[in-house]
């Protein structure tokens, strides 16, 4: 019998779209779960990388930038520094081809010159031997004053180009640049011989651009002699020959610093008014205080004992002081930090009187003397500011750059700091800086030619007390003409007996051609 075959299932097809979506959707099957961990793992560390990467990149692009700014405040700044250092080899180069330039005066004085001998060594001459020779400097065993400042400028040149193809065609050197600096040599002259034998510094700066335009040390040395002198000059530590002492000599600033005391007294509403009796001494925890030769002042405003310079009135206004804010007003006027020049090898001054201070040290410090050390160029810069009403100008010695035939290759401008001084603290200081040359201690600086200000300083340095260095620190003006000078004479005694008559000789000379 023949076998029956079993009916075949016939697959119903719904033409219904909706439906056949739903079917599949009912055969999808759910995914594993490790599957999908592992991808979100993935996932993860993917998004990791992509953080880590972004933080190199982002750190590669900093570094970039901070390097570019370094870079760029490296040549606006630092780049002089290194191209002048004595050690640069190129520069030692650069001497191989070139003449070393001149070195000039503001009202046209050879200061340096160099030229070739018999024997065609070339020669180094310094025409007006010891007094410009701190400020001028030297160029043998290492560089000094000038001759360091402006050692680049005076290894190039740019004499005519066919002349130096034809130079260097001979085998000869070319003629360096010249630097004009901003030194009067007048006004040195007539200062140098106002010191007379006495030791110490001076020097003036123009108020207006930060022009330096003297600056004396003593002792001093002979620059045309100097290679063959070196060793004895170099060794002598006991007077620091070489010592630049206008921007490096650091020295108690005696009554000169009453400066910035009578400013604190006035900004914490001290008064002109104010009425004080000196009788020659004061004592406070044992500690006592002498006027200049035990002079008596009797009774006096706070005005006449600036003026007067008077000791005992300034410890007393100085036990009264807001220490916290007197230390605040002597970094203001740039103590403990930089001074802000265009010069090397300036030195920084010292001012330290803090809460808890002795009765003794606070007596002290007020009168100029305790801890404070401060260079003369700082404080001509304090009274330069007081007479430009307030604005401190940078001092710079180097006023501008000429080839051989005299034409200018480049010329320097001034720079501010910026005011350390408010016009109206500027305008109080005026006042009483004028009082001490109308009726007090510098009343010899009275003239027809100018009006002077100032304060005199006779600053205590050892254990004997008779034993001062006399200070003169001021400014004079006389129409838009002005000057700021300090003054320090070593061991000479009053300020007012001999620091205010170099002084007066400079104002004479400034103002009198």
């Amino acid at each position: 019998m023949a076998r029956q075959r079993e009916p075949k299932e016939i697959e119903v097809i719904d033409l219904n779209p909706k439906n056949n979506k739903k079917k599949k959707k009912a055969k999808t099957k759910k995914r594993p779960v490790e599957p999908m961990i592992q991808e979100e793992e993935e996932s993860v560390k993917k998004v990791s990388r992509n953080r880590e990467f972004a933080v190199i990149t982002y750190g590669f692009l900093a570094l970039f930038i901070t390097l570019s700014a370094y870079f760029c405040y490296f040549l606006g700044f630092q780049s002089e520094d290194f191209i002048n250092n004595p050690y640069n080899a190129r520069i030692s180069q650069l001497s191989n081809s070139i003449i070393r330039g001149d070195i000039l005066s503001s009202d046209g004085q050879t200061l340096a010159t160099s030229y070739i001998d018999d024997e065609g060594n070339e020669v180094r001459s310094y025409p007006f031997g010891n007094v410009f020779a701190h400020s001028v400097g030297y160029n043998t065993n290492g560089l000094m004053g000038a001759e360091l400042d402006g050692n680049f400028y005076m290894l190039r040149s740019h004499s005519f180009i066919l002349n130096q193809i034809l130079n260097d065609l001979k085998d000869e050197k070319s003629k360096g640049d010249s630097i004009v600096t901003t030194l009067n040599a007048s006004l040195q002259q007539s200062a140098y011989e106002a010191m007379g034998f006495y030791d110490g510094a001076v020097i003036a700066l123009e108020p207006s651009t930060g022009k330096i335009l003297c600056m004396i040390s003593k002792p001093d040395f002979d620059p045309n002699t100097i290679a063959a002198n070196y060793e004895s000059i170099a060794t002598d530590t006991e007077s620091s020959v070489l010592l630049n002492r206008s921007i490096a000599g650091l020295y108690p600033p005696g009554s000169t610093f009453k400066i910035l005391t009578a400013l604190e007294y006035l900004n914490e509403n001290g008064n002109d008014e104010d009425m004080f009796d000196c009788n020659g001494s004061y004592t406070s925890d044992g500690y006592e205080i002498h006027c200049y030769g035990n002079k008596s002042h009797g009774q006096e405003t706070f005005l006449e004992a600036f003026g007067n310079s008077c000791n005992v009135v300034f410890s007393q206004v100085g036990l009264s002081l807001n220490l916290r804010e007197f230390g605040s007003l002597a970094n203001q006027l740039l103590f403990n930090q930089t001074l802000p020049t265009k010069l090397s090898n300036v030195k920084a001054s010292t001012f330290s009187l803090e809460d808890g201070a002795s009765n003794s040290l606070i007596m002290q410090t007020s009168i100029g003397q305790g801890d404070t050390l401060v260079t003369p160029m700082h404080m001509a810069m304090i009274a330069s500011s007081v007479c430009n009403d307030g604005e401190c100008m940078m001092p710079y010695i180097i006023d501008s750059v000429q080839n051989d035939e005299g034409t200018l290759v480049e010329q320097y401008e001034e720079e501010s700091y910026g005011n350390i001084l408010t016009s109206v603290q500027a305008d109080e200081l005026e006042t009483y800086m004028r009082y001490v040359v109308t009726d007090g201690t510098a009343s010899k600086l009275q003239s027809d030619l100018y009006e002077a200000f100032g304060k005199t300083g006779s600053a205590e340095y050892n254990s004997n007390k008779d034993e001062t260095h006399s200070w003169f620190v001021g400014y004079a003006k006389s129409g838009d003409k002005e000057i700021a000078v300090a003054v320090v004479l070593e061991g000479a005694g009053s300020g007012s007996a001999y620091a205010v008559p170099v002084a007066k000789t400079m104002f004479d000379t400034y103002f009198g051609y």
